[in-house]
């Protein structure tokens, strides 16, 4: 008897999973050196083929464009790579001769790997490089809509592994993945750690797993365009970023908020760009199509052009239309143009000033991107200083692209694909998820402190002595400062007497 979809899918990720858990095992007696000649096998590996699996990706999925999936192929494998390369991760990484403590590393073991359909290459290269180099194994659930991608992707790194000599099995996956595998996967006792890329619904699911997993929440990232910047420069890296890979990065810059001082200048600028901006029934048409269900993005959109989504709308643009803009001016889950997108379609707020552009990218935030990312363009140090202390984020980046700044692509952050919120978020972390965060860490200490324990009984009940008040010398003080024929020395003894047997 055929076993029905569901219950293969099950099957096929407890064998995986014992698989891996089985060459986990081996791999944790590998040196340093044993476990660095592995990932650079699979980084080279995955490097090589990122041109041919980003067409791979766009084909399946229909999101995105090949040429800016290869370059997050690239930043998944070399640049992770070049990031995680010199750190140690195998026996003694630090020692502190003068506490004389020493670190000791070892792995966690299997990592549950949960892949998004908007990522679907770069992540799996991504999290097979910083599960290995901790001496992890991993299993990987795809989206059902990137399935082929992401297998082929694994197969890849599972290839230059094995002839690199990582033991067979240490690399797997789910081929025909579903819910019902993807929850068993996560709470599946020889799972380690998950690290969870995808929607609300399943990073929730694995936060209540009860293993420890990192997941990483939604990214409404506004950007601030502040008076001072550089409008022609800044435009150009917004429209840039925006339309990388049609905005599939969680860190894609979601809304502008700019100062009224050089609106004219930034509207010019974007029209420059070939940007179109929606006006009356063409941004209610464009509304209708971001959000039929209002509260709900439309998963149709998601890294569609420009030039689609406005065909589904039934708005003519210019074949050469790089980006949709609407001017807005509020924000709420029932305002379509304010919330997360995934696609090159932006609302246009204008501040005042730097304080009411603080409350509004505040709002934006507050709305389904608090503790991700922002990005500003100013030439202002000190208003930049002021919002990278203020605003609830756990990345900032100024005068570049937010969508590959975030990653590492542009800035000196890690390179990484998945992003901790931190508690602002409801994560774990802040920090761009990396090698260091598939480890953990024990400690020898040697003493280092002399202290004398005292034997039971050697000390008294208190070592403080309450000393006794001499009543004549506090009633010689106040008969001295009052009129004596007003009151008698008795007197005063007597309720000087009382007074202290309170205390």
């Amino acid at each position: 008897m055929e076993l029905d979809k569901d219950l293969r899918s099950v099957q096929e990720m407890r064998t995986a999973v014992k698989l891996a858990n089985k060459a986990q095992k081996e791999f944790e007696s590998f040196s340093q050196a044993e476990v660095d000649h592995i990932v650079k096998s699979v980084a080279d590996a995955a490097f090589k083929e990122s041109g041919r699996l980003a067409q791979m990706a766009v084909q399946e999925t229909g999101m995105g464009v090949a040429e800016h999936k290869k370059i997050k192929n690239e930043v998944g494998s070399r640049d992770v790579y070049e990031s995680i390369k010199d750190e140690k991760t195998v026996g003694v990484i630090s020692e502190d001769t003068v506490n004389k403590v020493t670190e000791f590393a070892y792995p966690f073991g299997v990592v549950a790997g949960i892949i998004p359909t908007t990522n679907p290459t770069s992540t799996a290269f991504f999290k097979t490089l910083i599960s290995l180099k901790g001496r992890n194994g991993i299993v990987v659930s795809p989206h059902p809509s990137a399935v082929k991608c992401t297998v082929e992707a694994l197969r890849v790194c599972r290839e230059a592994a094995e002839k690199a000599g990582a033991p067979e099995g240490l690399v797997g996956w789910i081929s025909e993945p579903s819910m019902p595998a993807t929850k068993e996967l996560m709470s599946h006792r020889d799972i380690d750690v998950i690290l969870a890329t995808g929607g609300g619904g399943l990073v929730r699911a694995a936060y209540s797993s009860g293993k420890p997993a990192y997941g990483v929440g939604p990214g409404n990232v506004p950007v601030y365009l502040e008076k001072s910047c550089n409008v022609q420069k800044a435009v150009k890296q917004v429209v840039d970023s925006k339309t990388f890979d049609n905005g599939t990065i969680c860190a894609t810059e979601q809304a502008i908020v700019v100062d009224k001082n050089i609106k004219d200048m930034v509207v010019r600028e974007l029209k420059n760009n070939n940007v179109y901006f929606l006006e009356g029934e063409e941004k209610r048409k464009v509304e209708d199509v971001i959000s039929p269900v209002r509260g709900k993005l439309n998963p149709k959109i998601v890294g569609k052009a420009a030039t689609v989504i406005a065909e589904m709308a039934g708005v003519q643009v210019p074949s050469d239309t790089r980006l949709l803009i609407a001017e807005e001016d509020q924000v709420d889950k029932q305002v379509p143009f304010s919330i997360e997108k995934l696609s090159p379609i932006f609302p246009l707020y204008t501040s005042r000033d730097k304080e009411e552009a603080k409350e509004r990218c505040i709002e934006l935030l507050d709305l389904g991107g608090r503790g991700h990312s922002l990005a500003i363009h100013t030439n202002d140090d000190k208003v930049a200083r002021e919002f990278g202390e203020t605003m609830p984020v756990s990345r900032m980046m100024v005068n570049t692209l937010a969508s590959i700044g975030a990653v590492g692509a542009t800035t000196g952050l890690k390179a990484s694909m998945t992003l901790g919120c931190g508690s602002y978020g409801g994560n774990i972390t802040s920090d761009n998820i990396t090698a260091k965060h598939l480890i953990n860490i024990k400690r020898m200490a040697y003493g280092i402190k002399e202290v004398s324990i005292p034997e039971a009984g050697t000390v008294s009940e208190s070592s403080y002595t309450k000393e006794e008040p001499d009543i004549e010398q506090v009633v010689s003080e106040v008969l001295g400062k009052v009129d004596h024929s007003k009151v008698d020395k008795a007197t005063v003894a007597q309720i000087v007497d009382k007074v202290l047997q309170k205390y």
